[in-house]
């Protein structure tokens, strides 16, 4: 880096790589014109300066902050206010604009955390791998209920099956129509909007009938008839229900017959 440095006139850029959750990425440069690195093109940014960078020092939050100007066709005020770019991963590099990608420093990596808004621009707190790491808990904690997610490495029911597209009919508030749904499969489940307004956005499942589901808020724009969504089953979380419908007691992660905290406040004879 030091090499760019010492140039007569600097040629240094910023570039922000951002992956959603859902997979998209996008590359925004510091620079006034676009550049390819690595088959990606970092588009032009108005307002991620670096004077837009404000570093933190300790572990106790956010390990930076990055701010810029809302571009409408890559980090959209919908998009933000939809959560579409929660938890996204962040790089932060420096480039020479004049040979992009001959140097390629890393200078921060993270996630998405708490976004702001306020007119035309946006405030993004990176929460770096440190600040990750502590917020992790030391040990496992205890609960009745199972702490594994259903399909994942912990819980190892196979998902396959377990899946459903559906062409959604119309939606009431959190009511989400659909045909052909196996009544309760999908409570405590996910929904996973395919087309439309909120294509790429997921959402928790409460309830779900023959013929409808019952979301826990509803959707972040408008649903026309003929959507499509990808429907996931849930899980209560319950002992009973791992072994009768999933044949899954063995990794079970709860602990359904331990004593909780009202033991105590049990006092003898009470």
């Amino acid at each position: 880096m030091s090499g760019g440095l010492e140039e007569a006139l600097c040629t240094l850029a910023f570039c922000w790589r951002l992956e959603r959750r859902d997979g998209v990425a996008i590359g925004l440069t510091s620079h006034d014109r676009d550049l390819e690195i690595d088959g990606l093109r970092y588009r032009a940014a108005p307002g991620m300066t670096p004077s837009a960078i404000r570093s933190s020092i300790g572990l106790e939050g956010s390990d930076s902050d990055v701010a810029g100007a809302l571009v409408a066709d890559a980090i959209n005020e919908a998009d933000l206010m939809a959560g579409r770019w929660d938890g996204a991963a962040l790089e932060l590099r420096l480039t020479q604009w004049e040979a992009p990608g001959a140097l390629w420093r890393l200078l921060a990596r993270g996630t998405i955390g708490a976004v702001a808004r306020k007119g035309g621009t946006f405030s993004a707190e990176l929460v770096g791998a440190a600040a990750a790491m502590l917020a992790e808990p030391v040990a496992p904690s205890t609960s009745p209920d199972c702490r594994a997610t259903l399909g994942d490495r912990q819980c190892r029911v196979a998902m396959a099956g377990r899946r459903q597209i559906v062409a959604v009919t119309g939606v009431a508030d959190m009511v989400v129509d659909a045909a052909g749904l196996e009544a309760g499969i999908y409570a405590y489940g996910m929904i996973r909007w395919l087309t439309g307004a909120n294509a790429g956005i997921v959402q928790a499942v409460v309830d779900n009938d023959a013929g409808a589901l019952r979301l826990a808020d509803p959707p972040p724009f408008g649903v026309e008839p003929g959507t499509l969504a990808l429907l996931t089953q849930g899980c209560d979380r319950q002992l009973a229900s791992c072994a009768a419908r999933f044949g899954n007691a063995v990794n079970f992660r709860g602990e359904p017959y331990l004593p909780g905290t009202d033991l105590l406040t049990r006092y003898p004879g009470g």
